[in-house]
Formats: C-alpha cells, sequence, structure tokens
C-alpha cells in the first residue's frame, strides 16, 4: 500500500477554489475547502480539515462541510479563526475552527502530528508540515496554501530560514504567477504611491475595488503610514464590507507584526478623524451629498458588492480615478458574502458594476489606472522555497494552467524533484525512494531586502537568514560596512577591527597628499582592494590576500579614498 498519495478535489483553476485531500497511512486530511458544492466531500469524510487562511477560494465550502459534518475537526492558526466568521456574517454557527500554536508539533492521532508557520500573503495564513510516524520511517507532507516571501504592510512575509532543509517527502505548493517576475513589494508601492497623487490632484475621487480581507486593509495602511501622505488633508473612506474586516484585524492586533502595533500605540490603526488623513466609515447613514462637502481630495475602499450611486453622484463635478488591481488576482475575489437573510450579493463579476460607476459620476466616464500590489510569490519566491525545502515530490497548485505548466518546465526543478501538475478528482500516488539523490543546491543563495530612504537617513534591511552563512561573522565583524559604487552596483563590505583600527592611519597620511593629488602607493589606497585581497587582474598579487602597506607596480588610486581623505 502507497503510505501517501493525494485527490485534488479542486486545483485553483479559472474561478474554482482549492480543495485537497492527501492519505497519510490510514488519515484522510483535507487541505482547504474553496469548493462552492461540497458533494465530493459528503461521500467519504476525512479525518482532520487544515484551513490555510481566511480568503473565499480557500474556505468558500468549510460552513457547509461543518454542518454536514459537526464533530469533523478543523484547524487553521488562531487568526485566521478570529478571521473566518465575517465570510458569513450573521450565521450563529460560524466560529468552528479550532486554533494551533505557531511552530509547535502537536500530535492529533496516534503518530499524526502537525506544525503550523506563518505564511505570509495575509494575516493568519499558515503553512502545514504534516507528519505520519511508523516503525519504518516517517512520511511527511508541506502544505504551503497561499504564501509570500516579502514583507506587507500588516503581515511579515514566510520566514524561510525557520524552513530550510525540512526535506518533507511531498511539497504542495502554490504556483499563481508561474514563471512571471515582479518588482520588489516597495517599488510596487511607490509606484502606486506615485499614479495615486496624481489621480487626487485638484480634489480628484480614487476608488479602489477590494475584498473583504487583504487588499483593502494593505491599501488602507500604505496610504496612512507612507510618507507622501502623512499630514496631508485628505478624506479615506471605508464601505461596511471592507470595515468589518478592518474590524476582525483590530481584534487580531496582538499577533500583527511589531511595527503596527507601535503604529496603533500613537494613533488608532484604521479609524481616525483627527489625525490627517482622516479615516472614515461610509456608512449607512452617510449620503453621497455628505461625501463631497469636503473639497478635500477623496480615496474610495470599497467591495464591488457595493453599489456607487452610495457615494457617487451625478452632480459631482470630481475627477473619478478607479484603481484596477494586477487582472490575475481577480478570480480570487469572488467574495461569498451572506447577508442577514442568506442573499448572496454581487461577486466580483468581472468589472461588470464599472458600468454603473462611470453613470454615476457628472461625466458619465472614469479615469482607469492599473496597478500591481502583490501578495504571492512570482518564479523567484517559489522556486527559492522549494530549493530550501529540497522535498521528493512537488505538486503544483492554485495557478492558470499555463502558469503551472511554465513552472513545471524549469529545468533547475526538473532535474532536482518529482513534478507533479495535478487534475481535479484524478488521485496522485506519491512513491517514495528510500534515499532521493538530488544535485546540491547552488552554492550562493540571493537574499531579498529593502531599502528605505528618509530626510535622515538611507535604511536597507536584510533577512536574519544571513547569519547562518559562515561569511556572516566576516561582514558583521564590527557592525561597520564600507559601501562603494561598481558601475551600476552598490557593492558592501564590512570593515574588520584591524581595518578601524588603522583610522589613525588614515588621519596621518593627509600629509601625504599633494595638491596634484598624489597619495601612498600602497594597497590600502587602491582602488582594486576588495575585502583584504587584491582583485586586480593585472597584478601579480591577484587573488592573494595583501597588507595595507603592500605595493606593486599597477598601483590604481581610489578616487573615493582621495575625496574623502582630502575633504
Amino acid at each position: 500500500m502507497t503510505e501517501l498519495s493525494c485527490l485534488p478535489h479542486s486545483i485553483g483553476h479559472e474561478d474554482e477554489g482549492v480543495c485537497l485531500s492527501v492519505q497519510m497511512g490510514p488519515y484522510s486530511i483535507l487541505l482547504d475547502c474553496g469548493l462552492a458544492d461540497i458533494e465530493p466531500l459528503r461521500q467519504e469524510a476525512a479525518d482532520f480539515v487544515f484551513c490555510s487562511h481566511a480568503h473565499t477560494d480557500h474556505i468558500r465550502g468549510l460552513l457547509s462541510l461543518h454542518r454536514t459534518f459537526p464533530h469533523l475537526p478543523i484547524f487553521s492558526s488562531d487568526i485566521t479563526a478570529r478571521l473566518l466568521p465575517i465570510n458569513w456574517p450573521g450565521q450563529e454557527d460560524n466560529r468552528f475552527c479550532r486554533a494551533l500554536p505557531w511552530r509547535t508539533a502537536v500530535e492529533l492521532a496516534p503518530g499524526l502530528s502537525v506544525q503550523l508557520w506563518p505564511a505570509g500573503h495575509l494575516p493568519g495564513a499558515a503553512c502545514f508540515l504534516l507528519s505520519y510516524k511508523t516503525p519504518q520511517r516517517t512520511y511527511s507532507v508541506f502544505y504551503g496554501g497561499d504564501c509570500f516571501l516579502s514583507n506587507g504592510r500588516l503581515v511579515d512575509g514566510m520566514p524561510l530560514a525557520e524552513l530550510r532543509n525540512l526535506k518533507p517527502d511531498v511539497l504542495i505548493i502554490e504556483g499563481s504567477y508561474g514563471t512571471e517576475r515582479h518588482p520588489h513589494r516597495k517599488q510596487q508601492e511607490n509606484y502606486l504611491v506615485a499614479r495615486l497623487g496624481e489621480a487626487l490632484a485638484n480634489h480628484g475621487r480614487a476608488v479602489f475595488p477590494s475584498p473583504l480581507l487583504g487588499l483593502g486593509q494593505e491599501l488602507l495602511m500604505l496610504v496612512r503610514s507612507h510618507h507622501h501622505f502623512t499630514g496631508q488633508p485628505l478624506d479615506i473612506w471605508v464601505d461596511p464590507w471592507v470595515a468589518m474586516g478592518c474590524d476582525a484585524y483590530l481584534g487580531c492586533l496582538s499577533a500583527m507584526p511589531t511595527t503596527v502595533q507601535n503604529f496603533a500605540q500613537h494613533q488608532p490603526l484604521f479609524w481616525d478623524e483627527r489625525v490627517l488623513p482622516r479615516v472614515r466609515r461610509l456608512e449607512s447613514g452617510i449620503s453621497p451629498a455628505d461625501v463631497r462637502t469636503s473639497s478635500d481630495p477623496a480615496i474610495f475602499i470599497v467591495h464591488p458588492a457595493t453599489h456607487p450611486l452610495s457615494y457617487c453622484q451625478s452632480d459631482d463635478p470630481a475627477e473619478w480615478t478607479v484603481f484596477v488591481p494586477d487582472i490575475d488576482d481577480i478570480p480570487r475575489w469572488q467574495d461569498q458574502i451572506v447577508s442577514q437573510s442568506s442573499t448572496r450579493l454581487s461577486p466580483w463579476a468581472e468589472f461588470d458594476w464599472l458600468d454603473a460607476m462611470q453613470a454615476a459620476t457628472a461625466t458619465g466616464t472614469t479615469g482607469i489606472e492599473h496597478y500591481m500590489l502583490t501578495s504571492h510569490s512570482d518564479v523567484g519566491g517559489t522556486t527559492q522555497l522549494i530549493h530550501n525545502l529540497r522535498p521528493q515530490h512537488v505538486i503544483f497548485v492554485h495557478g492558470q494552467p499555463q502558469q503551472l505548466s511554465n513552472l513545471a518546465n524549469l529545468d533547475d526543478l526538473q532535474s532536482r524533484y518529482q513534478l507533479h501538475l495535478p487534475t481535479a478528482a484524478q488521485p496522485i500516488d506519491l512513491p517514495l525512494a528510500d534515499s532521493f539523490w538530488q544535485p546540491a543546491p547552488p552554492h550562493d543563495t540571493l537574499y531579498e531586502g529593502e531599502l528605505e530612504a528618509t530626510r535622515e537617513r538611507i535604511t536597507l534591511t536584510l533577512p536574519t537568514s544571513l547569519e547562518s552563512d559562515p561569511r556572516w561573522n566576516q561582514l558583521a565583524d564590527t557592525g561597520i560596512i564600507e559601501a562603494s559604487w561598481q558601475g551600476d552596483h552598490l557593492v558592501i563590505r564590512g570593515l574588520t577591527q584591524q581595518e578601524l583600527m588603522r583610522g589613525t592611519l588614515r588621519k596621518a597620511s593627509r600629509s601625504s597628499f599633494t595638491d596634484s593629488g598624489s597619495t601612498v602607493q600602497t594597497c590600502y589606497y587602491c582602488r582594486h582592494l576588495r575585502g583584504q585581497r587584491c582583485r586586480n587582474p593585472d597584478s601579480p598579487l591577484v587573488g592573494l590576500q595583501v597588507t595595507s602597506d603592500g605595493t606593486c607596480a599597477v598601483f590604481e588610486r581610489s578616487s573615493s579614498i582621495l575625496r574623502q581623505l582630502q575633504s
């Protein structure tokens, strides 16, 4: 008997959600339940259900599943358990998810355990390591859910360093963007802020359609905390559906990143009419006339279920711009909002509400701006996660067929792993080799960081996984670094204790300079010195570690040191 197998019920193509059954020995485990119709799950009940995060395409069928099998244990992170009920407002039985702790292995049944790590993407989003132990060996499956390695405004990225070399037998990972490469999240934010600033000029109005959770709250935090808008006379209106998500986030504030908690200590996280920009609820008692009493520019963060006539009227002369997110994310926003009367409201429906938006304006037209604010990994993040985990089998889900196929065709993955492109309702056997040979991973790992420039300084933030590299000690020996340009690249190196002690030598050597710019021709002042080694291909010392007073016939003065010593 194969100890491991996977039955995909729905794999996130087109408008589908994600729902997978994994068989681990005698246990049947359901990973997410994004099915609109849970009929395929009625025939054979699972033993356990794991919910990765609170987005509709991963939880659409969970309430129906709970009602069908009320004693079936459904697990998630604590934050996800708190966020889930807003997907079924007004339902008394919407609090059924059991919370699991982060980073702690929990035994659920004899031989079966689970461990959670944050996945980035959304507050509370989790990845799961499932382990089934037998007398012969331990079988393991790692389910990534929706994951993102970079930090957002309200959620930290996936802690990749903690997952390195887990070596699960099977990795189930999303391929939302296939082999696309995206600009860094900071670049995306800065582009959006620049375009938004232009749209708001001359008392403009900007509309951001948003799902219940995730993007709307990120946008709100971006505008509130970005220096371009801080203190500016600007009104931000949030409709009741997105506001419901904001309130749910406030209930999870203690589990948010430290930066978010620090922000909340000085001013309200969301609702604030005292500090500019002002943030207000677009409640039922507020009419479009109330909205336009202010001459200040305004931003509207709204769910597509909110009709534009609730905040826009044809006699409003303002210029309106609708900011449309990356089109690849739209199918995942088909929020199933259930009202008190259990009537489902309008879904995203491919922006068909834009006609109503345009009809509500004075000119009958709206400007359209496309922007990207990703919360899923591109090909760099996806392959980086795979190479760090080093599984035997990789199953790609949650993406268009061509995108997943592009990922599976990467030579770097085909040469190392057994890759699977699942089809709904077609089981996948996952036989394991006793020893699975893989080529060694690339020697040098790329570390993605962030730059933040203020009036006082430029801050470079790098991931803590950098410390695991044996070369880190050389870089961080004194905590002082030196930066220099090499063409278009900025090279950073650490200064050693010996180099700092030579600080007196620098001062003493000032007298060595003349008006013509000549200097002592030693290795210390040569532009080819890098990390105490000579990098000049014309020098007999090339590649060797040199002393500061070394000399050779092909010395070339470092212009940066010359400027420093002459200042």
